[in-house]
């Protein structure tokens, strides 16, 4: 027998209405941040970043593959991983749809990870993912759009994260939990896991200019999480009590 409250249909109806006047007031608010996003004055980039692609060497710009707007997801991926971390790779399992859908309304969805290129190629092919994902291994791009620290800066304990400082040292020793967990399943320390951080940005490219118009950090990246939005409406929500997820290919292990 269910512990959750149950009742006739018309007793439903009646929550359920309730209920809907509180959602359709949050995407009328959701309406109006997207508004005020689109708002935000642009900052035109000055510094030439150089990335790694499947093509070859692009500039900032020519990632935009001749469209007019540039979505970035800073994926979790760093030099020292052997794998993408698994909470970006489940994010990323949504992409392959959107792309095509952005990509014929003037915009291009793109990953950007400090791994090699060969390195993010190869998990590529093992998630099979077709989307586009750059290397910025050996720039300063990461770094600029805080989604990358450097071991001074960690070890500093003053890291920009989500426009605000954050200090990890007291995390960077840890042995279990997880941040742990997550650091060993892309083969490296937690203090190396934590170098890299998940977020998303935007750029606009106009006249051969190109302009930051957005980036958001942390819960920022939480609607793009396809499978949190399914779950969302589930009968029992999120329902987590620890790292439940794995990469798509190992469930059956």
């Amino acid at each position: 027998m269910t512990a959750h409250a149950t009742g006739t249909r018309e007793e439903w109806l009646a929550a359920r209405l309730e209920l809907l006047e509180a959602e359709k007031e949050l995407t009328r608010r959701g309406d109006e941040l997207a508004r005020r996003r689109r708002e935000l004055p642009w900052v035109r980039i000055e510094k030439r970043y150089r990335f790694e692609t499947d093509e070859g060497e692009a500039s900032l710009a020519e990632l935009f593959q001749g469209r007019s707007q540039l979505l970035v997801y800073h994926f979790m991926f760093g030099p020292d991983y052997t794998a993408g971390c698994p909470a970006c790779s489940a994010i990323a399992d949504g992409f392959a749809g959107s792309a095509v859908h952005l990509a014929n309304h003037d915009v291009t969805l793109t990953a950007i990870s400090r791994a090699p290129i060969a390195a993010i190629q190869a998990y590529k092919k093992r998630m099979g993912w077709a989307f586009p994902w750059a290397s910025s291994h050996d720039t300063d791009f990461n770094y600029d759009f805080y989604s990358s620290v450097t071991d001074e800066q960690q070890r500093s304990g003053a890291t920009e994260y989500n426009f605000t400082t954050r200090d990890v040292r007291p995390i960077l020793d840890a042995t279990e939990g997880g941040v742990a967990e997550q650091a060993a399943r892309c083969g490296t320390s937690v203090a190396t896991y934590l170098r890299e951080a998940p977020g998303v940005s935007a750029f606009a490219l106009e006249d051969g200019v190109v302009y930051h118009t957005y980036s958001a950090y942390a819960r920022g990246v939480d609607g793009l999480w396809s499978m949190y939005q399914w779950l969302d409406r589930a009968p029992l929500g999120r329902n987590e009590t620890g790292l439940w997820f794995r990469r798509h290919d190992e469930y059956d292990q």
